[in-house]
């Protein structure tokens, strides 16, 4: 008797878990206007069902845009608002109330990068910007997110020196960073189980979930390389701990992610080694059942993309379609439910 309910409990959630994996694989993507100008190495937060987007790389990877862009999905129109005081790239992006912060990133086209430590604050209500207290320490590729009104920075590449100016010069970092808009004071959080760039972060019920990204790491040849990891970390502020969850089904940096209803998607990608690659693969992640399945892959494979959800609505905007460089203006969105 034992034996059949195991069996019949067996079969319902094998049923369900199928069930599950149909109704992700029915969503469809269409496109949406797409951005004023092909860019790459750019985050978005949302704001008035609104998306914003700052900086970014073109040309190659080699020029750095000043662009502050403004995406109306109701319009499906975009604007383009005020320049960032300095050209970036890796710009973090969060929204706390009327103002935005631009957080970080780096100057200079491949492999000439440089971190940098300002913060760049844009208010809404008068329509400019100024500067905030600076990062502790200059800090590109790095994912911020905002919980309970402050913003968590982790992970990113750290200069080696203080007068690192190459790409090769910078490190991975796992630090996690805490500011506080009210008093514009950054503080020290624990950090993260795993040192990474490139990766990506959303918030689940006042939790920040970081997933994917890369390492720099030595080769066995002697040679560095970005290698891709899988990890997926939770952090809860008002525990002041990390949990390490089911990792990414695949490895892959310069990925993106936004959360929908509870759950996190997690969007293409590129890959070094073994071999270069640009991911087009996408997922869904459930923290109820720590558990991954697929959604349909983007029409275009894309690394270094900016997401934000409206609704049920995703956009997945830019990116470029080869490994290192290949900018596009592409927007691409998904209805998910």
């Amino acid at each position: 008797m034992k034996n059949k309910i195991a069996k019949i409990a067996i079969t319902a959630l094998a049923g369900l878990l199928a069930t599950t994996a149909a109704a992700q694989t029915d969503l469809q993507w269409t496109d949406a206007a797409p951005l004023p100008a092909e860019v790459q190495e750019i985050y978005a937060d949302i704001r008035n069902d609104k998306i914003y987007t700052l900086g970014g790389l073109f040309e190659g990877a080699q020029s750095v845009s000043d662009n502050f862009l403004e995406y109306d999905a109701t319009r499906d129109t975009w604007t383009e608002l005020s320049p960032l005081p300095e050209a970036r790239h890796h710009v973090a992006v969060s929204i706390v109330e009327d103002q935005l912060y631009g957080i970080g990133g780096f100057v200079g086209g491949f492999p000439n990068w440089e971190a940098q430590n300002t913060v760049f604050v844009y208010d809404f209500n008068i329509e400019e910007w100024t500067e905030s207290t600076p990062l502790p320490q200059p800090r590109g590729e790095h994912t911020a997110a905002v919980i309970d009104g402050k913003i968590y920075v982790v992970g990113g590449r750290l200069k080696g020196t203080p007068d690192s100016t190459n790409f090769n010069d910078h490190f991975d970092t796992a630090s996690l960073l805490v500011f506080d808009p009210i008093t514009e004071v950054w503080s020290p959080a624990p950090d993260a189980p795993t040192a990474r760039n490139s990766h990506a972060a959303a918030v689940i019920d006042e939790k920040m979930y970081v997933v994917g990204g890369r390492e720099f790491t030595e080769q066995e040849n002697g040679e560095y390389a970005n290698v891709n990891v899988a990890s997926l970390e939770a952090y809860d502020p008002e525990a002041e701990n990390w949990e390490t969850l089911a990792p990414l089904p695949q490895a892959a940096g310069g990925i993106t992610a936004t959360a929908v209803d509870g759950k996190l998607y997690v969007f293409g990608g590129e890959q070094w080694v073994p071999e270069q690659a640009v991911i087009a693969e996408a997922w869904v992640y459930d923290p109820a059942l720590d558990q991954w399945n697929s959604v349909p892959d983007m029409p275009t494979p894309r690394h270094g993309m900016a997401a934000g959800a409206i609704g049920n609505q995703i956009y997945v905007i830019g990116g470029a379609t080869e490994t290192g460089a290949g900018a596009v203006n592409t927007n691409e969105t998904l209805l998910v439910r």
